[in-house]
Order: structure tokens, then sequence, then C-alpha cells
């Protein structure tokens, strides 16, 4: 396994993030406020790091932006499909799970993808299978299986798979 370098700064980005939620939570930027949420913003993501996985690197910056417009994108539609359902208690949805053969390798990339699954409207990631090759997925209205899978592995696997694995 490659162990990452422990520096005093392991995630300058987290450490900063963290002080500036100190700083808003107890409102006020004193000396001591400044001294303190800088010792835990410091010390949190140092002791921490060890239990952190490797995060794989963004391979395609740009095709990442895009992924991230399209998510936003679906995310609008799948809330307007999802409200179009609910105010419509005549028209009969068919719920139905889906066994989503995963293409992806990567734990992270995995995690991507469920949670992108679970951020649509109408659909949640259910379960992980241990072999890591297939992902539970519920869908609220599901006319066809097939369509779902082919619409998922193109619009959110691939360009995943694009950014972080190639």
């Amino acid at each position: 396994m490659n162990r990452r370098t422990r520096s005093l700064l392991p995630t300058p980005l987290l450490s900063l993030l963290l002080l500036v939620v100190w700083l808003l939570l107890v409102n006020t930027v004193s000396v001591g406020h400044l001294l303190l949420g800088g010792f835990l913003a410091v010390l949190i993501p140092w002791l921490t790091y060890p239990f952190w996985d490797m995060q794989p690197g963004v391979k395609k910056p740009w095709k990442l932006l895009r992924f991230f417009f399209r998510l936003i994108g679906d995310i609008v539609v799948a809330n307007m499909q999802v409200a179009w359902i609910i105010i419509n208690p005549w028209r009969r949805t068919r719920p139905h799970f889906v066994e989503y053969p995963l293409m992806l390798e990567e734990r992270f990339t995995i995690t991507l993808l469920a949670s992108t699954i679970t951020l649509t409207p109408g659909t949640v990631s259910a379960n992980l299978r241990m072999d890591g090759k297939t992902l539970l997925i519920h869908a609220l209205d599901v006319r066809d299986e097939q369509t779902l899978i082919r619409t998922i592995r193109e619009r959110y696997e691939q360009p995943l798979k694009e950014i972080f694995e190639c």
C-alpha cells in the first residue's frame, strides 16, 4: 500500500475551511479564537489524515466541470418530473429495483456514482454488492430497465471513469 507523507498541513484547504467554520461558529474574530481555531484547523486534519483513503487525481478537470453542470441540470429536470408525479395521483408509477453492473473499479468513483444517483430525485442507490461489481438502485418510475442502465452509464458512469480513472 502506498503511504503518503505526513506534513504539518496535509490538507491546507481543509485546514482553512475548518478555521473559517470555527470563526463563523463563535461569531467573532478575536486573537484567542484565531489561535484556538488555527490550532484545531491544523490538529484535526493532522490526526485524522492517516485514516483517509487515497483520493484519485482529477485527470480531466474541464470534463469534471461539464459533469457538474450536467448533474445540476439533471437534478432540476428530475425534480420537475417527481413533482409532476406527485401532483398527478391518478398516474401509475412503476417503482423498481435495478441491478446496475459497474464498470468503475475505484471505491472513490463508485461512491461518487452512488451519490450522484441518489442526488437525482426519483432514484436512490440502495446497496453496493460485496464484490463491488453491482449497485442496487431503486427508481421511482421505470419504464425500461435497460434504458435506465444505459442512461446512468452514458450520463454519469462513463464521464466519472474518464475524469478519475482513465
